[in-house]
């Protein structure tokens, strides 16, 4: 007889009475400023499709292209036969655009976190310094390590030091990673004093430009590039599944390190390579990019705009240094209300709560995008102050 899967059921129930039951909404069309949802056209504020580039003829051309010539599957781990041609372009033209001597490409971002950290600090004697508010996916490959983890504060550069100085000397490897700009509040990792400090002793920095990449930086290079710290930060993780509008996840740094990773990392080894679709997709992602900043300055743009009007009107959206914009209404069922009824106004702003954000400071998330206009952002703008005078946020 099978177990008894009622467990779930009460836990779900629990998630629905609590507010943190999530409803996932299905796209009937393309990614883009505007989406089609349930046979409405709806205005898209929680995408990560920060340069537009999801649906880019450019992009859909190149991956046809490509298709043609390569088909679409890799058949095959990239230790064995899945390495085709177009994989080791795209790993030369993304270590060239982020000034870095090599690079190795990935399933996702998520997957780039777990081939590296636990690869480089892989021993009980090893030691990771983790900042308190890191994505899931470094929290998740520091469990996969067999190392110690040190949380210290958020940004918190005298609690690093003093982590830093407490766990002094040993014989194992020591290994800080950072996320470069955090996701749910938009603020940037103060990276020159990390690598400061890391240089004073002796650790290895390793930072996840998830949300930089395609953003910060010369014409989205990233956060290394945005602090002018080339050759002082071991390792560059990025996702290609946000401004790049693709899917994938790179580690950029030493070819020495990227040697070490294509033999001992195992989503390297033991996953399959990316699809060709994805790679020249990014290919053509790279290209628009190296050609022209132009989308990373719509973007800010466009970020600066909402963030300056909805604080006009008297929203609380934190502390956010780049387009990201929470909005925070503080507790989760509020939140989702809230999204509920921008949602029923046209506005796609998905709720964001605890777990993933700390009780009591649940949100709506507003990314905006190069593709938006700014009669797209006014109308946000106006269902937003509509939602918030009518639950009583707003005065």
């Amino acid at each position: 007889m099978a177990v008894s899967m009622q467990f779930l059921a009460d836990e779900l129930e629990i998630m629905k009475e609590r507010g943190l039951y999530g409803t996932i909404r299905t796209l009937e069309g393309p990614q883009g400023a505007w989406v089609s949802i349930e046979g409405e056209k709806v205005l898209n504020l929680c995408s990560n499709n920060y340069l537009g580039l999801c649906s880019h003829p450019r992009l859909a051309a190149k991956v046809k292209e490509y298709v043609d010539r390569y088909g679409v599957g890799p058949g095959a781990v990239r230790t064995i036969a899945g390495t085709l041609a177009p994989h080791v372009e795209l790993e030369r033209r993304l270590a060239d655009f982020k000034k870095a001597e090599a690079a190795i490409l990935v399933q996702s971002g998520f997957c780039a976190n777990l081939a590296v950290i636990p690869t480089l600090a892989p021993a009980a004697e090893d030691v990771i310094y983790s900042d308190a508010l890191n994505h899931a996916s470094i929290i998740d490959a520091c469990r996969l390590s067999k190392a110690r983890v040190v949380r210290y504060g958020h940004s918190d550069m005298e609690d690093l030091r003093r982590k830093l100085e407490e766990t002094r000397g040993g014989t194992g490897r020591k290994l800080l990673v950072t996320d470069g700009v955090f996701s749910m509040d938009g603020d940037v990792a103060r990276l020159p004093e990390i690598v400061d400090l890391c240089e004073a002793f002796g650790v290895i920095v390793v930072v996840d430009d998830a949300h930089g990449e395609g953003v910060l930086g010369r014409g989205g290079r990233g956060i290394v590039d945005h602090f002018g710290l080339h050759g002082r930060v071991d390792v560059e993780v990025g996702t290609l599944s946000k401004a790049f509008g693709v899917m994938g996840g790179v580690a950029a740094g030493s070819a020495l390190l990227v040697d070490y990773l294509r033999q001992r990392a195992r989503p390297n080894l033991f996953s399959s390579a990316l699809t060709i679709p994805d790679v020249a997709a990014n290919l053509a992602s790279l290209e628009i990019l190296e050609a022209s900043d132009e989308l990373v300055r719509r973007l800010w743009h466009n970020g600066d705009f909402l963030k300056s009007e909805l604080r006009r009107l008297g929203f609380n959206t934190g502390h956010s240094e780049t387009p990201i914009t929470p909005v925070i209404i503080g507790e989760a069922s509020d939140a989702k209300t809230f999204s509920a009824r921008l949602f029923e106004a046209g506005v796609f702003a998905t709720a964001i709560a605890f777990p993933t954000v700390p009780q009591g400071t649940a949100r709506i998330r507003a990314m905006v995008s190069a593709a938006h206009s700014e009669e797209d952002l006014n109308y946000a703008v106006k269902q937003f102050a509509a939602v918030g005078r009518k639950m009583g946020i707003l005065p």
